[in-house]
């Protein structure tokens, strides 16, 4: 790789980090849910990143993103638990999701990977929850667990169907966003591979 492409990816990559943090932010909770599930946008610059160079390159703007928001922000446990799961969560999704799109490179292999990627993220986070989140955040804030029934029933009620939710909306989001961008996109895929 020429030092022009390198430069244009760092400072692309930085771009997209920034546009993340920023977006993390602008975060809601969903109605029924428990309100410490908030969506935000902030996946979408990292799956733009990952589809133009790479998977590296969307799990770095998950980190950088989480980065920035720990040491803006911090975290009520002290440590970055929530910073992690975000950025855990966000590389569960644009993992599938580029691999899927790198064999079916269409707006309909961009959708399939997009829902791939939104089922891999509500499981795997749904496990990850049981077995590291949820213990790491009644550690370090000194509560009690509580029953393994009372966990699994706050997963299965809320986390998964909040991940679900969550990425079916930045899903739909990425889609019209790609559409705007394809052209764009296709140049860029180009003049990588001359």
């Amino acid at each position: 790789m020429n030092q022009r492409v390198r430069i244009k990816k760092m400072v692309t990559v930085g771009m997209l980090s920034g546009i993340s943090y920023l977006l993390m932010w602008l975060s809601f909770p969903l109605p029924l849910l428990p309100p410490y599930l908030s969506v935000d946008f902030s996946d979408v610059p990292a799956l733009l990143a990952a589809i133009l160079f790479g998977p590296v390159a969307g799990i770095t703007v998950e980190a950088i993103k989480n980065l920035l928001h720990y040491m803006v922000q911090g975290s009520m446990t002290g440590v970055p638990v929530g910073q992690m799961a975000n950025f855990t969560a966000g590389v569960l999704f644009i993992l599938p999701t580029y691999f899927i799109f790198k064999k079916i490179r269409t707006t309909k292999g961009l959708g399939i990977g997009l829902v791939a990627g939104t089922a891999f993220m509500a499981v795997m986070m749904s496990v990850l929850n049981y077995y590291v989140f949820l213990p790491a955040f009644t550690y370090f804030l000194n509560v009690p667990m509580g029953s393994s029934a009372v966990v699994i029933k706050s997963i299965v009620y809320g986390i998964l169907p909040f991940n679900i939710i969550k990425g079916l909306i930045v899903t739909f989001l990425f889609l019209l966003l790609y559409k705007k961008l394809s052209f764009w996109l296709e140049r860029q895929w180009f003049t990588k591979n001359v």
